[in-house]
């Protein structure tokens, strides 16, 4: 199907398919899309062993690592929905997607991007109260508390979403051509397909940006600033130490994870406007960094984690020599 043959009027209604052309510029389509690839099976498989260490191990099921675990599961989910549409487009080679999986993938998208936002929330509630009143932290922070902040943090993300989709009433937008020209199906690519003015559909998606980033993002400052205060002050350089330890973990990845929103937001407050390709390059940053980068810190630089990591291949290493010797 030719360019100008998608350039026809459609409706809300009768959009079937999205086209996505994002990529289409480039010139090395294909060493892009195997990139993407490795990097989402790194993701997945990073993330995976995460999730089964903790679940494997009962030593582990205390209040930090179950908020890993969480972390865990919200970055499979955030990286899925645009990885998958990503190298499809790249090396399959398949331009187009559904209007429902678009939608449903945008959904996914964002509320992983919510939750996760939310669950590094929760990550530095829990080392600020571990390292401030350590005495009074299995008493304060249960598994059963833990449990129950994690579901609602998910419950938060689903209404949010919730109310951006009732806000943005996909199926009544009109559609003048069904062509996304971002990487993958987020909202404000959505937005911009169709034939509206876009500004007031970004009214309550940029409440909820500044809710995130103006209000979760201080909230994390803030609770580091107290950890580092009250690590200052330990007289033992020991405990120091390995409360600094503990904390860089935590943020290397809440910079990850905000550094390319804040880049983005700060660039358009003084007037670097981002071309296209610029905007869908830092978007692909924000969309796999983090998630990238989340597991491999909680797996080598956690004490607990590295040691059983470190067993399970030992394991793994003597059965198979001894099968070797069988055979």
């Amino acid at each position: 199907m030719s360019f100008s043959e998608l350039l026809v009027n459609f409706t809300g209604k009768n959009v079937e398919e999205f086209t996505i052309t994002g990529f289409d510029h480039l010139s090395h389509q294909k060493l892009l899309g195997f990139l993407i690839f490795i990097t989402y099976f790194l993701v997945l498989l990073g993330s995976g062993i995460n999730i089964c260490i903790i679940a494997t191990d009962r030593r582990l099921h205390t209040p930090m690592y179950l908020l890993i675990c969480n972390l865990a599961v919200v970055d499979i989910m955030f990286t899925t929905s645009p990885s998958t549409t990503m190298i499809s487009v790249l090396l399959a080679e398949v331009k187009t997607i559904s209007y429902y999986s678009c939608i449903s993938r945008m959904y996914i998208y964002h509320l992983g991007d919510i939750t996760g936002c939310l669950a590094l929330s929760l990550m530095a509630l829990d080392r600020t109260i571990a390292i401030s009143t350590p005495l009074r932290y299995h008493s304060i922070l249960t598994n059963p508390r833990i449990f129950v902040l994690i579901i609602a943090s998910w419950f938060i993300g689903i209404m949010c979403l919730g109310f951006e989709l009732a806000w943005a009433d996909f199926d009544s937008l009109p559609y003048c051509q069904p062509i996304i020209r971002y990487v993958f199906c987020d909202y404000p690519a959505l937005i911009r397909a169709a034939c509206v003015n876009p500004e007031p559909y970004f009214l309550f998606p940029t409440i909820l940006s500044l809710w995130l980033l103006a209000g979760q993002f201080p909230l994390i400052l803030l609770s580091y600033v107290k950890i580092i205060y009250t690590l200052l002050r330990l007289p033992n350089s020991e405990s120091r130490a390995q409360g600094f330890n503990t904390c860089i973990c935590h943020i290397i990845v809440v910079s990850c994870f905000f550094a390319p929103k804040l880049v983005s937001v700060l660039l358009t407050r003084i007037g670097v406007r981002l071309n296209l390709t610029e905007r869908n390059a830092l978007l692909i940053i924000a969309t796999l960094l983090p998630s990238l980068i989340n597991p491999t810190v909680y797996c080598l630089k956690t004490k607990e984690m590295r040691k059983r990591l470190v067993q399970i291949l030992s394991r793994k290493k003597i059965t198979v020599s001894r099968k070797c010797q069988k055979g």
